[in-house]
C-alpha cells in the first residue's frame, strides 16, 4: 500500500514515512492510492474477532511495511483491558429510542482520542526505533488531543512533544490533565487565541520546510494518517456489536469540530462496511453543518469562532475536510489545491452543484446544537435513563434525536467523559455527584506547567529552538 496527497504532488510514501511527517511536502493530506473492498464472507469473519485480532486485520491492510509480527505487538501493545477498562475496548450500549452509544472514553485520559493516539505512541517508537531517528512533535489541541498525545507519547525515546492550545479555552480539567505532566519530553504551549489559531501555526511551521527538516517535525493531529487509521476500526467494531448480521444498516452520529472522527468513518464506508448514514454534529461553530446544509464551505476567523460549553468543537476551520472534498471532487487534486489556496487567503468554496452526491453517494447529512440544547440533552437522557454524558455527546444525541428517520438505528460516537466538563454537567443538573477514575481524583491541585505566547508562530519556534538540538 503506497500513500498519495491531496494535492497531487508528493511521490507515493511507504506507511512508516507517512506515520512521521504530517502535512505532505506539497502541504496536502495523505491518502491511501486506495481502499480494499472488504466483502460479505470477510465481513462475516472479522465480526468474530476480538478488538486486537480486528485491528491487526484492519491495520495490516495499509501498514504493509510493517512486518506482520511487529504490527501485531503494537497492536497488542496499545489495546488492553488495563488501558481500556475492558476487552472490548470500545462497547457499546443501548442509550434510548433506538439510538445507542460507542463508548470511546474509557481510555487514560478518558477521550475518544485515546483509542487512535495509544497507538500513535507506540507505533512512533517502533518506527523511529527502526530507522534510528527522532521525532519533534507538534499540536494544536481544543481540549482532548493534547492530553491524549501527552499521556500517549509520555517518557517514549526519540520523541519530543510541544502541544499548543487556546490560552484559557479549555475546561479545568482538561488543562490539568495536559499542564500538570512534568515529563522531560513534554512541552506545553498555551496561544493566546482559538484553537485555528494553534492550528494555523503547526501548518505554518509545518510548510517551512528547512525548519521541519532542521527538528524532524511531525504531528499527532488528525492530519496525521496514522489516528484515521486506528479509529476506522472502531467504526467496524461498533457496527459488528450494534447488528447481527451484514444485512443490517447503521448509521453513525459523530461530534465533529476538525472532521477527523467522522473522516475515518467515511473510510470504512468506503471499504464497504454497511453503513447508512453518517451525521456530523457541530455545537455553534456550525461551518461543517453549513458546508452540508447548503454546499458553501466558509471557514470562519478566530474572532468570529464561539467559545462554547462543547470546547472540543470550536473549530472554523475543520483540518480533515480536504481528505473528503479530494473524493468528492473524484481526486482531481489541481482543483483541490485551487479550493484551499482559497481556503488559506481567507475565501471560502462553493461545491453546492455537488450537494446531492454529499448525501446520495457519501452518506452525509447534518444538523447543530446549542448550548441549551446541550443542557437539555444531557439532563433527558440523565432522566430517561441515570446516564451521564459529556456536552460533545450531547450535542451529537440532540442531532441524532433531530435527524433519525423511522426505524433508523444510529451509533453515536461518545466524545469524552462527563468528569471533563463537570460546569456544564453541573448547569445542566444541578449538584451531582460526578463519577472519576481514581487516577484522576486531585488532578486540578497538582503544579502546572505551561508557557504563554502570543498568537505567533516564530514565538513557539523560538521554544522548541530552546529545548531541541538540531537534528
Amino acid at each position: 500500500m503506497k500513500y498519495i496527497s491531496t494535492r497531487g504532488n508528493t511521490a507515493p510514501m511507504q506507511f512508516s514515512d507517512v506515520l512521521l511527517m504530517g502535512l505532505a511536502p506539497d502541504g496536502g493530506l495523505m491518502l491511501p492510492e486506495y481502499y480494499p473492498q472488504i466483502d460479505n464472507e470477510t465481513l462475516n469473519k472479522w465480526r468474530k474477532l476480538d478488538y486486537a485480532d480486528l485491528a491487526f486485520e484492519i491495520m495490516s491492510l495499509f501498514a504493509t511495511d510493517i512486518p506482520a509480527d511487529d504490527l501485531r505487538l503494537i497492536i497488542n501493545k496499545t489495546y488492553t483491558k488495563q488501558a481500556f477498562g475492558s476487552d472490548e475496548i470500545t462497547p457499546v450500549s443501548p442509550l434510548c429510542d433506538n439510538l445507542s452509544l460507542l463508548e470511546l472514553s474509557n481510555g487514560p485520559t478518558l477521550a475518544f482520542k485515546d483509542v487512535a493516539m495509544q497507538f500513535l505512541g507506540n507505533a512512533f517508537e517502533y518506527v523511529l526505533d527502526k530507522k534510528n531517528e527522532r521525532l519533534t512533535i507538534i499540536g494544536a489541541t481544543s481540549g482532548d488531543t493534547g492530553s491524549a498525545a501527552e499521556y500517549a507519547l509520555r517518557g517514549k525515546k526519540n520523541i519530543s512533544v510541544f502541544m499548543m492550545s487556546p490560552h484559557g479555552k479549555m475546561s479545568e480539567f482538561q488543562r490539568a490533565q495536559m499542564y500538570s505532566l512534568d515529563d522531560a519530553n513534554i512541552h506545553n504551549i498555551a496561544v493566546e487565541g482559538m484553537f485555528d489559531d494553534c492550528q494555523d501555526i503547526v501548518k505554518s511551521l509545518q510548510e517551512d520546510a528547512e525548519f521541519k527538516k532542521k527538528y524532524s517535525l511531525g504531528t499527532v493531529n488528525s492530519i496525521n494518517w496514522g489516528r484515521i487509521l486506528a479509529q476506522i476500526v472502531y467504526y467496524f467494531k461498533g457496527y459488528f456489536a450494534a447488528t447481527t448480521n451484514n444485512e443490517q444498516k447503521l448509521s453513525f452520529c459523530v461530534p465533529s469540530g476538525n472532521f477527523g472522527n467522522v473522516c475515518a468513518g467515511l473510510f470504512a464506508k468506503q471499504m464497504g462496511l454497511p453503513i447508512d448514514r453518517l451525521i456530523v454534529a457541530t455545537n455553534e461553530n456550525d461551518v461543517l453543518h453549513e458546508f452540508f446544509s447548503t454546499g458553501k464551505y466558509t471557514p470562519r476567523q478566530s474572532s468570529e469562532t464561539y467559545v462554547t460549553s462543547s470546547p472540543s468543537m470550536d473549530i472554523s476551520k475543520a483540518s480533515n475536510f480536504e481528505r473528503f472534498v479530494y473524493l468528492l471532487l473524484d481526486k482531481d487534486s489541481a482543483y483541490l489545491a485551487q479550493l484551499f489556496n482559497d481556503v488559506k487567503l481567507g475565501k471560502g468554496f462553493d461545491l453546492s452543484d455537488k450537494l446531492s452526491e454529499v448525501s446520495q453517494k457519501f452518506g452525509f447529512v447534518s444538523g447543530k446544537s446549542t448550548h441549551q440544547d446541550r443542557l437539555d440533552t444531557i439532563k433527558k437522557i440523565y432522566t430517561k435513563t441515570q446516564r451521564l454524558i459529556d456536552p460533545h455527546t450531547a450535542d451529537g444525541v440532540k442531532v441524532a434525536l433531530q435527524l433519525q428517520r423511522e426505524d433508523e438505528h444510529i451509533l453515536v460516537a461518545e466524545t469524552a467523559l462527563p468528569a471533563k466538563f463537570e460546569d456544564t454537567i453541573v448547569e445542566a443538573l444541578g449538584k451531582i455527584d460526578l463519577p472519576r477514575p481514581e487516577h484522576t481524583i486531585g488532578l486540578e491541585d497538582k503544579p502546572q506547567y505551561v508557557t504563554v505566547v502570543p498568537n505567533d508562530a516564530e514565538a513557539v519556534a523560538q521554544i522548541i529552538k530552546q529545548h531541541i538540538t538540531a537534528y
